[in-house]
């Protein structure tokens, strides 16, 4: 408490009823997060749930699944196959697989998804950007470039995409709408994990010559470059900014690390073993816990973000490579029948719509079971 007064007799009773109404809403508020898990080598997914880290479930997909990112209300998660050009959608409720996109560009890696949740960004390594509409689930447009692209991040505003350009060396800014090419940035040798500040002020990019590049989205300028690891030893593969925006999370695949930089003066203020040649790396929601797949052995690092400490090692499938915002929020079943519905009915179809109670929310669910109520 900040004050040593004491407290007046009637006032315990307040806190007594406020504490019953803070309970009754913990269990939504705090639904421990889902790590999806790109298996590259055995063409699946794995599904870890937060609360036990342990895997609960895996889910078959294309062949040689790279990138992930999960949407803001974590009702689905898009999984980009780099071996047959698609991306796989997964529904996080019933953890199926319920759409397959196809007309991408060759070996598609990264993914992204605006925070409205209404687009889906992929970057090829042919050069091309491909977007999807969440809804239909079909490719509205595609640009392309003159490189070979990997990581790909969208602004909190939706209105910006970056791409990493591993061949080039550099960043490319691309308009939203219509999807065009804005800009290069030159930046470090081989960049490949890419993040957006929370502020969209900042871009963050992790290079495979040890280091980091800072970008300033105003001016589109390189600003900072972060040494990380060992000099002429250090890789630097995947990149996570914290939801605070006050932390960077940079995988360096050759020295089995996790590093934390200090957003704001650029400092290394931790490096934490992880496993074998570290890959994708993200944060849950909350910012509590780092999640990091181990590409050389099968495992995810589950990294306590208080302590910088692995708190947890968990068996995956075949070189794990969770490229991308791989770690959803839990979403409850109603979340899930919402997002299949469209256009302007949406809002009062939510309103009508009555979804019993399940005692877990990861339930499968079957959204043609609700009942409908009248006014």
């Amino acid at each position: 408490m900040k004050t040593k007064r004491p407290l007046p007799n009637r006032l315990p009773g307040i806190f007594v009823g406020l504490l019953a109404l803070s309970l009754t809403a913990v269990p939504g508020a705090l639904a421990a997060p889902f790590a999806y898990v790109s298996n590259f080598g055995s063409r699946d997914v794995s599904v870890i749930d937060g609360a036990t880290n342990a895997v609960v479930t895996t889910v078959s997909v294309g062949t040689a699944p790279y990138g992930v990112a999960a949407n803001p209300a974590g009702t689905r998660a898009y999984i980009a196959n780099y071996g047959d050009n698609s991306v796989s959608v997964i529904d996080t409720v019933s953890n199926t697989v319920v759409a397959i996109v196809s007309g991408l560009g060759a070996s598609p890696s990264g993914v992204a998804v605006s925070a409205d949740g209404t687009k889906v960004y992929v970057a090829s390594g042919n050069g091309t950007v491909s977007v999807i509409d969440a809804v239909s689930n079909s490719v509205l447009g595609t640009v392309s470039t003159d490189g070979a692209l990997s990581g790909i991040a969208v602004n909190p505003a939706g209105t910006r995409l970056y791409v990493t350009d591993f061949s080039n060396n550099r960043v490319i800014v691309i308009s939203a709408s219509p999807i065009s090419v804005v800009t290069p940035i030159d930046v470090g040798f081989s960049p490949l994990g890419i993040a957006v500040s929370p502020s969209g002020a900042r871009v963050y990019v992790a290079n495979g010559d040890g280091t980091v590049s800072v970008i300033d989205t105003a001016s589109n300028t390189l600003v900072a470059t972060v040494p990380v690891g060992s000099p002429f030893l250090s890789i630097l593969v995947g990149l996570a900014v914290s939801p605070s925006g006050s932390l960077v999370y940079v995988t360096n695949a050759s020295e089995n690390t996790v590093s934390v930089i200090d957003a704001q003066t650029n400092a290394i203020l931790a490096t934490v073993p992880v496993g074998g040649s570290p890959f994708g790396v993200a944060t849950d929601p909350t910012g509590a816990r780092v999640f990091v797949g181990n590409d050389a052995d099968g495992t995810v690092s589950v990294i306590d973000a208080a302590t910088n400490a692995v708190v947890a090692t968990v068996g995956v499938g075949t070189h794990p490579l969770a490229f991308g915002a791989f770690v959803a929020a839990a979403p409850s079943a109603a979340d899930s029948c919402d997002s299949q519905i469209e256009g302007a009915d949406e809002k009062s179809a939510r309103s009508d719509k009555k979804v019993r109670r399940q005692s877990d929310d990861r339930q499968q669910h079957n959204c043609d079971d609700d009942e409908e109520t009248d006014d």
